[in-house]
């Protein structure tokens, strides 16, 4: 695999959307970082991490070296009277001033968090699949691909929530191989049944045991991160090197963003997350094709 389809983001680093994550580093810290491990382009990153203006954001980015790969955006889907529009449209006006291809959704349920979630009606399905369809469509005329995130704690999780996207929506997948294992999904399994529909991969390796304590609901999500759920690829239970081999089989020729979310208490001794980062992509470019 070329380092060329290799990504960073910033949750590596403890950058986090979430209120109250942790320790929050420095913009400067984490993109020289990005830079220093031979990483050559990144996702945004939360909102206000990167400056807001499409041009002043693609500008910081240029000026470490970095390429744009497009980012996370959870919006609220599933909720008739909050429309997604004007955030989607700004942050598709982002990517395309930075030349990013991606944006990535994720079905939000409009608290603070990933621990605890709704369930949805009928009628919310029918909503959050028409705005997904929306979405799809408004990203194809900016020359963006939409690619619906599974993430625990939103409104799609795991498998059967997946398969009624699929299934209703006309909406890309992104698989992400922690928050599927961790929402008791195979990321092996799905792939392999809908490897046509994953347009963006987000790598994390996992603790089996702590993902299935959150599946279960032995353990929050967050307080499963913090007790190491994300393991740098290789070193937890998750069949990187099967999922990758499967989509290059495919002709998957898109992004793989190596992702393992952290949580901080302290400034970082030493390396700090840096090294994590460095093994994973010594791992993957090792198992590549």
């Amino acid at each position: 695999m070329m380092r060329g389809r290799i990504a960073g983001a910033p949750i590596s680093w403890g950058v986090c959307e979430v209120e109250g994550w942790g320790l929050q580093l420095s913009r400067e810290r984490v993109l020289d970082e990005m830079r220093e491990v031979g990483l050559e382009a990144t996702e945004f990153g939360p909102e206000g991490w990167l400056p807001d203006d499409p041009v002043a954001k693609a500008a910081v980015l240029r000026e470490h070296g970095l390429q744009a790969v497009g980012g996370f955006l959870p919006v609220v889907l599933h909720d008739a009277d909050s429309d997604p529009t004007a955030a989607f449209d700004a942050f598709a006006d982002a990517c395309v001033a930075a030349g990013a291809g991606v944006v990535v959704l994720a079905a939000a349920t409009g608290v603070n968090g990933y621990d605890a979630r709704p369930e949805l009606g009928e009628a919310q399905w029918a909503t959050l699949c028409a705005r997904l369809d929306a979405l799809h469509d408004r990203a194809q005329a900016r020359g963006l691909v939409a690619a619906l995130h599974p993430h625990v704690g939103t409104m799609v999780e795991g498998a059967e929530e997946v398969e009624t996207v699929l299934t209703r929506s006309r909406v890309s997948l992104c698989v992400d191989t922690g928050h599927l294992m961790a929402a008791g999904a195979d990321p092996v399994l799905l792939t392999k049944e809908h490897p046509d529909r994953i347009a963006h991969v987000h790598l994390k390796d996992v603790d089996a045991q702590l993902a299935s304590d959150v599946h279960e609901g032995r353990s929050t999500f967050s307080d499963a991160v913090r007790a190491g759920l994300f393991r740098p690829l290789g070193q937890g239970d998750v069949d990187v090197a099967g999922l990758v081999g499967l989509l290059e089989t495919h002709g998957y020729d898109g992004w793989y963003v190596l992702e393992q979310d952290v949580m901080l208490d302290h400034e970082p001794e030493g390396e700090g997350p840096l090294g994590d980062v460095r093994a994973s992509l010594t791992y993957l470019e090792g198992v590549a094709p």
